[in-house]
């Protein structure tokens, strides 16, 4: 059973493991309320993870621990496992996704488990896991179903409400459903007037789903760069708590977590996986009526591969208008590029790639198409200067 004894338990086993996260101010993401992030991404393993499956871990019995441990893992839970289990000299596999971050499974390795990788997703791992935890009778330590598990992600509550007491909501990312059941029984036990809102990928919407169906529902498919919330069903025990305690859980593109991602590198030099961004993604696409309130955003995880980063940033700037894309028709004919170019530079764009095309079948004979890629400060000025170029004379393709 999860009670307020286990989590306050969960946090005294934690104080020699898990860091008491900073809370700290983001005045600029948000104009309608006051924003501060609970930088989860800075813990140890660089995720909330390890505060659950060390506490599961720290609870078994003599008999458990000589069997060794075996977990599932899209790669954060990963790591806490084998931290946990390397700290009490267990002997621990682990089943990750074959798509799973090169980091995070390389660092669950350097804890000293045995790491499996399964075709598929999270799912699949979940599969595989419970396939070999009947072979060979090792003790499961679920990702996110298990009261233990619950409680130490239940922590951060605690220290929710002790950093910021006047707090009125807390927006929390969710997969399977761990990280947020924990915080809203504990956020919720001891203040109710808090709200708690849970968010999720709109490729991976398990979560949102089983909540309006009324019982824990299975997708066909997840699909996500945010793998840390990749999860097709949620779990029985976090389905009832969320369902007790949560008041509303919302969905967020793609593109809103790239833009939240880079938000969060920029304005607070802070760097999140896309599961640990979605909750700021949430906030500031006005996905919730927050206006006026403090509001706690959990960052719950930091470990996202170099290779995705420059993807997201990439994706994050087109999104903000910060870099942009246009495709121009001209007479191919001596001084076009330059005037064109000129007028960029005239309104402060930067022209960063030019690709200039004479061989498109739908041009002119004696025309070409000009597609340019530029640095921009927003979308206004994307507008501003191609408004110019067109006043100029010049016809831009609709992309």
């Amino acid at each position: 059973m999860l009670t307020l004894d286990k989590v306050y338990h969960a946090a005294f086993v934690l104080k020699e493991v898990a860091r008491k996260t900073d809370l700290i101010p983001a005045p600029k993401l948000s104009d309608c309320c006051e924003v501060y992030l609970k930088t989860e991404n800075l813990q140890v393993t660089g995720s909330f993870k390890v505060r659950g499956a060390y506490y599961k871990i720290s609870q078994l019995s003599e008999e458990d621990k000589k069997k060794g441990v075996i977990a599932c893992s899209a790669g954060n839970h990963a790591q806490g496992v084998a931290l946990a289990a390397a700290r009490n000299g267990i002997d621990a596999v682990i089943c990750v996704p074959a798509t799973a971050p090169i980091s995070k499974v390389e660092a669950t390795k350097s804890y000293g488990a045995q790491v499996c990788l399964v075709p598929g997703v999270y799912d699949d791992a979940h599969n595989k896991a419970e396939q070999l935890q009947k072979e060979s009778g090792r003790v499961m330590i679920h990702p996110f179903d298990d009261s233990d598990v619950i409680a130490g992600q239940g922590t951060i509550g605690l220290e929710l409400l002790e950093q910021l007491p006047e707090m009125d909501a807390v927006v929390v990312p969710v997969g399977g459903g761990g990280l947020l059941s924990g915080i809203a029984f504990t956020v919720k036990s001891l203040n109710p007037n808090c709200k708690v809102y849970g968010v999720q990928a709109e490729g991976a919407p398990s979560m949102v789903r089983s909540l309006k169906d009324g019982k824990p529902e299975e997708l066909a498919q997840v699909h996500t760069f945010a793998d840390g919330i990749a999860v097709k069903c949620p779990g029985e025990l976090t389905y009832k708590l969320c369902q007790k305690y949560v008041d509303g859980v919302v969905t967020v593109t793609e593109d809103e977590i790239a833009a939240a991602v880079l938000s969060l590198i920029e304005q607070h030099k802070l760097i999140t996986e896309g599961a640990g961004a979605v909750s700021v993604a949430a906030v500031m696409a006005g996905k919730l009526d927050l206006k006026g309130k403090k509001v706690a955003c959990v960052l719950s995880g930091g470990n996202i591969d170099v290779t995705i980063l420059s993807k997201v940033i990439s994706r994050g700037l087109l999104k903000a208008g910060r870099n942009t894309d246009l495709t121009i028709t001209l007479m191919d004919r001596p001084g076009e590029l330059k005037e064109i170019s000129a007028i960029i530079a005239d309104l402060g764009g930067n022209v960063v790639s030019v690709f200039h095309d004479r061989a498109d079948e739908d041009a002119d004979v004696s025309g070409c198409y000009l597609k340019i890629r530029m640095e921009t400060r927003n979308w206004e000025h994307v507008q501003q200067i191609r408004q110019a170029i067109a006043d100029a004379g010049y016809h831009i393709c609709v992309s």
